[in-house]
């Protein structure tokens, strides 16, 4: 695990997964979210921060045995670089490559690099590369946990308008309306084909946290209440007001294909969030 702690900002981030989980800019409270069930176990996820869903979101399709969400999240990855910026922010360059064990859930060849840039604003960047001779085919997906001061009184907004699959009622496509969103009981929806900016606002908190993005398509809001909270056993019962995830991604209909590069050279996708936090 590596521990910034700089006059900018204080974070966490793990190997493990190159999992998030703290970030904290000077002068504010905690932003992300962690679960205090979570576990810290090779090949089991972290519960919180900010897992890396890849390349699948989800359970993986016509493979109930293959972990969900992808294996990006369960693997060691490799440090690459730790840089001081002018500005006193710290960048966290991570690496992983494809192996034997990923090509036997997912034949294809890649590299994955996650960089983060703990300082006023948390900068999150993922690209994949497509090292193989034959396209490649993934979901991607920043998954965003975020500390609320309870989730019934929070709204976001930045969404109206857009596209969603509710996945508790999945009677087809539905369109966002233009009022905030609000959490009134478990949500688990899918806003396609949106590249806006999220606006979480929690005036009980005092704060709002803007969520921008480029490279992504796909936005999620979840939060699990009362009866999802306790099947999960990483996952505390009475945990659920504390937290909503807004999450960067490209998934569905989202998804990325890469076709292979010429000669030597990778094909690339790049994903990125950066999260501010003001105060209200």
């Amino acid at each position: 695990m590596l521990v910034i702690d700089t006059p900018a900002a204080s974070g966490r981030m793990y190997l493990h997964g190159a999992h998030v989980t703290a970030w904290r800019p000077a002068g504010h409270e905690p932003v992300l979210w962690m679960s205090g069930k979570s576990w810290y176990e090779t090949g089991k996820p972290i519960r919180g921060g900010v897992p890396i869903c890849f390349p699948w979101f989800g359970p993986k399709a016509g493979d109930a045995s293959a972990p969900a969400h992808g294996f990006a999240r369960l693997k060691n990855w490799t440090l690459a670089d730790v840089t001081r910026n002018a500005d006193g922010a710290i960048t966290v360059t991570m690496t992983l490559y494809a192996d034997d064990a990923t090509r036997a859930m997912w034949p294809h060849d890649f590299a994955a690099m996650m960089r983060v840039t703990f300082g006023p604003t948390l900068q999150l960047e993922l690209r994949i590369d497509n090292t193989g001779d034959q396209p490649i085919h993934f979901a991607e997906v920043l998954h965003t946990y975020f500390a609320v001061s309870d989730v019934r009184q929070v709204s976001v907004t930045g969404l109206a308008g857009a596209m969603y699959h509710d996945r508790l009622d999945p009677t087809g496509l539905k369109t966002r309306g233009d009022q905030p969103i609000t959490i009134t009981g478990e949500t688990d929806r899918l806003y396609i084909h949106t590249e806006s900016a999220c606006v979480l606002n929690d005036p009980a908190g005092h704060r709002a946290i803007t969520i921008r993005k480029t490279g992504s398509r796909s936005t999620v809001v979840w939060n699990p209440w009362v009866n999802k909270s306790k099947a999960m056993p990483d996952f505390g019962d009475d945990e659920w007001p504390g937290m909503i995830c807004i999450e960067t991604l490209n998934a569905g209909e989202n998804a990325v294909t890469l076709p292979p590069a010429p000669g030597t050279a990778a094909q690339s996708h790049t994903m990125a969030a950066t999260i501010e936090v003001k105060r209200l």
